[in-house]
């Protein structure tokens, strides 16, 4: 799912006085939301990688972010289906270089890639970044402030609209030299965050796009700066990253140990069952298993039996992110607050987990699940500072403890769930009529449920059947994946399943997921059509906690007033990544805290290569 994934988002000097003269606030080589940083500005590489890890080999894996295919190499623009591991929503970036890049051992400490350093206002108000001069393109030519002002302008204004969100509070960029530039941020906004965001903004090449149209899905490979370049690539089927070699920073603190295949080969399966079949065969090396009846049941044959293909389940600790049914409220016959509460008791969780799951998932009842985000119990003094205020817009259930999901036995009746959900249907006007519910207008109540992944028909059959008997009139649309993509970036759907993963520290994302500003903006990735005041202030409390626990009673207020307002309908998660591959790769002893850490930590070991290979007669 969407994934979208990610998808990241001194001295005391006067604005004024950044353009005067060379002073400015002391240079450091690092940012975080909060100020401090694991990691000194002499550190040699990061904890977690092995920085001796070989060079060499090749690693293919299917693509991990829902996307069963890809039409564009420009991932960065609403139009066109973008090919993955090109934009910075993965650990970092194959094909292009930021500011500065993400430390996964902390919550969100970035250091300096493109960067050496920054400078940065006591107030946040502002951010110089200072250049490194050896920071190329792979055609050799410098990487200058004017390539990070145009990326920034084609981002905000012409990129996807997950852009101009993220980047709403930035008032501009402007190159001072050659080799650094300055972003001055709206003190009304989200400046905590900002400075982190624009580091890790992706650097497009402002020469390149002078000849070549940005705002155009394009299967012509650009020119980048990273550790990897585009190599073949098979329209729609599979792309190729090739590691450049001479790459300009691979001997940076943040590069050691890290970027080892020589070719990292991206497959596209656009059906689950044929990219399983496919991986037993040995045509890609690595998945990550995303579907519990299939990790259960379907890893068999000799690959598995004679142990050529391992297997592993890595601790998560970021938050699970929200899997949820979207209910498009753009829709008159779900405005009603106690019809969304009628489609959530509908949806037997217990029985899909045991029928279906084979007990694998725990239920959604969070945004922020997983994770210390997530709200529990009573509303904490904190929590109640922000939600006093609205006390009368907001749900009394605010107010009480916590959401918590319905549940059912199990055992696949959910008749006590549908009572409950007949009754509320009928408080908000709809009649029973021969089985049918049919509102105070005469029409019956309907319910299309938007797909695109026949695989996930075994859950959302039996949910429709539960809709069926409280008289809700259902439909399952399973679609191609282009159609899908394009009817989701139009909300033309009723219902869909969508799941976001979160940063470690919530920021200016949850405006692009929730507030009211991004309801009707095309492509938003406000799916629901969210619009309530209130839960734009507590988005505005995330962006202005100036510390962690200001920030969790930030995130837990936003967490009820979303839940109690039933704007989807919860699913479910695990805390985990199940993993497969083939026996050919070594790894670091332990994964980072915050990331998965396969395509940029693990490495191709010769040895087990040659092994595996003789084992299986090849």
């Amino acid at each position: 799912m969407r994934a979208f994934a990610t998808a990241a988002f001194a001295a005391f000097l006067s604005f004024g006085s950044i353009i005067a003269g060379p002073a400015a606030a002391a240079p450091v080589h690092g940012l975080s939301a909060f100020g401090a940083l694991k990691y000194k500005a002499d550190f040699k590489h990061f904890d977690y990688v092995n920085p001796q890890a070989p060079k060499g080999g090749a690693m293919a894996l299917m693509g991990t972010s829902g996307k069963t295919t890809f039409d564009s190499l420009n991932p960065f623009i609403l139009a066109g289906t973008g090919a993955e591991l090109i934009d910075n929503s993965e650990p970092r970036s194959l094909v292009y270089d930021s500011l500065m890049t993400r430390a996964h051992d902390e919550p969100d400490a970035v250091y300096g890639l493109v960067a050496e350093s920054a400078e940065l206002a006591p107030d946040r108000s502002w951010v110089v970044f200072n250049l490194r001069p050896q920071a190329r393109w792979h055609d050799g030519t410098p990487i200058t402030a004017a390539d990070v002002v145009f990326t920034f302008h084609a981002l905000k204004d012409k990129g996807h609209p997950s852009f101009a969100a993220r980047l709403a509070d930035v008032k501009g960029a402007v190159a001072l030299s050659p080799r650094k530039v300055r972003f001055t941020f709206d003190p009304k906004g989200a400046v905590r965050d900002l400075p982190m965001t624009v580091a890790q903004l992706p650097i497009l090449s402002k020469g390149w796009y002078t000849k070549h149209d940005f705002t155009k899905p394009s299967l012509q490979p650009p020119l980048t700066s990273g550790p990897y370049r585009i190599g073949k690539v098979l329209p729609g089927r599979s792309v190729s990253f090739e590691r450049v070699k001479d790459y300009w920073g691979r001997d940076l603190p943040v590069s050691v140990g890290r970027m080892n295949f020589d070719v990292i080969r991206l497959e596209y399966y656009q059906d689950r069952a044929i990219a399983m079949e496919a991986f037993l065969a040995g045509a890609y090396d690595f998945r990550e298993e995303f579907t519990s009846k299939t990790w259960a049941t379907e890893y068999k044959g000799p690959g598995i039996d004679r142990k050529w293909i391992l297997r592993d389940t890595l601790k998560d600790n970021r938050p699970s992110g929200a899997q949820f049914f979207f209910i498009n409220l753009r829709r008159d016959q779900f405005k009603d607050v106690r019809v969304r509460e009628a489609l959530d008791l509908a949806f037997d969780f217990e029985w899909t987990n045991r029928a279906i799951f084979y007990g694998a998932y725990g239920r959604t009842g969070s945004v922020f699940e997983n994770s210390e985000l997530a709200a529990t119990g009573m509303p904490s003094p904190a929590e109640l500072a922000l939600l006093e205020p609205y006390r009368k817009q907001l749900p009394p259930a605010v107010f009480g403890t916590a959401f918590e999901p319905p549940k059912s036995d199990g055992r696949g009746g959910n008749r006590e769930n549908l009572r409950k959900a007949v009754t509320l249907l009928q408080q908000a006007g709809f009649t029973m009529k021969g089985g049918v519910l049919t509102g105070r207008d005469g029409k019956p109540l309907t319910v299309e449920i938007l797909n695109y992944e026949p695989g996930f028909e075994r859950v959302l059959l039996p949910y429709m059947e539960s809709l069926k008997r409280i008289g809700v009139q259902g439909t399952l649309r399973t679609v191609d994946p282009a159609q899908y993509e394009q009817r989701v970036k139009d909300f033309d759907f009723d219902l869909t399943m969508e799941r976001i993963a979160w940063p470690n520290t919530p920021g200016v994302e949850q405006r692009a997921y929730w507030s009211s500003a991004a309801a009707d903006v095309k492509g938003s990735f406000n799916l629901g059509g969210i619009k309530n005041p209130m839960v734009d202030a507590m988005i505005r409390a995330i962006l202005g906690a100036r510390d962690r626990p200001s920030l969790i009673a930030a995130a837990r207020a936003l967490d009820r007033v979303i839940m109690f307002n039933r704007y989807m309908v919860p699913q479910y998660y695990k805390g985990s990544h199940t993993i497969a591959w083939w026996d050919k790769y070594g790894r670091p002893k332990a994964k980072p805290p915050f990331e998965r850490g396969v395509q940029d930590l693990w490495w191709y070991d010769p040895a087990k290569a040659k092994a595996l290979a003789a084992a299986r007669g090849r």
